[in-house]
């Protein structure tokens, strides 16, 4: 026999610990619906409100219809079904996925199929989940990546993570010998990163289409191959390829309008490489290639944004503003160093467009005016910082500098321009012939 308490609540009525009883009634109640179900399921096949079929997606089309007219069925007030069925009728044009993504952030995860904590994301379409589309079980090989932050995009933002934590933590008061600060903020900083890596390197894949650098794919022509990918890279970026990270940092309160506009400046930066570098001499403009080096860092700035709301604390405007005219300074540096590689690869380099916009003759020094009024601005906002805190700053740009083989910072020191390539196709060709033989 079982003792029963009364006047508990339901989770102590039961005192025998390794009773059954307390499960039989979830599990009568779980019956009871699934007979339910049934029995409305056959009364829409009776009634021809349905096709027969077995296929498992029409299926759980079925189910869905049988629940939803048993929710109808459910006390609702004083409405009656003729009540319900004239709500739904003024409702349903107003009910779009898109509305239903933004109401699934004011539930809790379990009630939302675990929106909060999907590692799941497909840039296709934006969504969450298992709802890869129409087109997923069609995809091409070649971009099979696609639906998924891979591990790619994870093992490339890794280096970033490891220089954003190393060289903006100290902005935050954060000691980076204390590893429970990296681990405490380090799987939202990990997946935003990822994120943004994931659809660069569709970018990456739009650009080199672009320039028919794409290799012939069952001997049809680049346009042909990239026309009947079931998965065309620049569906992604047709309406908010961001919105599923936006969903994310919004259900965990962390979404700013700062954060916002931040990716949105990392889809304009997207949308100007893939021009620029798809670009000639004449279609190319200073203003576009300035405002993409500005752009780049966005990812940066996005993370900084990130930790200051994952802390819980006040957007420091001095140190983001120091922070950005470094980043930019940083990406022209770097640019320097990667510019054999960049115009071999057919990557936005700021150099590269000054030479096809400039000329070899000019474009160095035009270049170096835009360093100098960087340079200028730098050191400007260098002594408004904390002195202490602007010297480990510049320690920790030297020290990257040294480790990077005069790349991934920047070392206050003097700029080196590299021997300018005048015939990019020739030097491609030409590198193409040395490594075959």
């Amino acid at each position: 026999m079982y003792e029963v308490i009364y006047g508990k609540p339901k989770e102590t009525l039961i005192r025998n610990p390794h009773s059954l009883l307390c499960k039989k009634q979830p599990k009568m109640e779980g019956l009871k619906k699934l007979e339910e179900t049934q029995r409305i399921l056959m009364f829409m096949d009776s009634q021809n409100f349905i096709s027969p079929t077995s296929a498992s997606s029409h299926s759980d089309s079925h189910r869905f219809l049988a629940q939803f007219l048993l929710f109808l069925m459910e006390p609702s007030g004083k409405l009656s079904i003729e009540d319900k069925c004239s709500l739904i009728s003024q409702h349903l044009p107003k009910i779009s996925p898109s509305f239903v993504e933004k109401a699934l952030v004011v539930l809790p995860g379990e009630r939302t199929g675990g929106l909060g904590d999907s590692l799941s994301v497909n840039l296709v379409k934006g969504n969450t989940g298992d709802d890869i589309g129409s087109h997923g079980s069609r995809m091409n090989s070649a971009y099979e990546d696609v639906a998924l932050i891979g591990l790619d995009a994870m093992q490339r933002a890794n280096s970033t993570l490891e220089d954003f934590c190393r060289s903006y933590f100290m902005f935050h008061g954060m000691d980076l010998k204390r590893p429970e600060y990296i681990f405490k903020y380090l799987p939202v900083l990990s997946f935003a990163e990822s994120y943004i890596y994931q659809l660069d390197t569709l970018n990456e894949k739009m650009v080199d289409i672009t320039v028919n650098k794409v290799a012939n794919q069952d001997g049809k022509s680049h346009e042909e191959a990239y026309s009947t990918l079931a998965c065309r890279p620049d569906k992604v970026f047709e309406s908010d390829p961001f919105r599923t990270l936006t969903l994310l940092l919004q259900y965990h309160g962390l979404l700013t309008e700062r954060i916002r506009e931040e990716l949105k400046y990392g889809e304009e930066y997207w949308a100007l490489e893939r021009r620029l570098c798809g670009a000639s001499e004449q279609q190319i403009s200073i203003e576009d290639a300035l405002r993409a080096i500005h752009l780049k860092s966005f990812d940066y700035r996005v993370l900084n944004l990130l930790l200051y709301q994952l802390r819980g604390e006040q957007v420091n405007d001095l140190h983001m503003e120091f922070l950005t005219v470094s980043e930019y300074l940083v990406e022209v540096s770097d640019d320097l160093f990667d510019y054999e590689e960049d115009v071999l690869e057919n990557n936005f380099n700021i150099l590269r467009m000054f030479v096809r916009i400039y000329g070899v003759s000019a474009a160095p020094t035009m270049l170096a005016k835009c360093i100098a009024e960087a340079e200028e601005k730098y050191e400007k906002l260098s002594k408004a910082l904390d002195p202490e805190l602007y010297s480990s700053y510049k320690i920790r740009c030297e020290e990257a500098t040294r480790e990077g083989g005069n790349k991934s910072g920047y070392s206050l020191g003097s700029w080196t321009i590299p021997p300018l390539i005048v015939d990019e196709e020739l030097y491609r060709s030409s590198m193409l012939k040395d490594s075959t033989n």
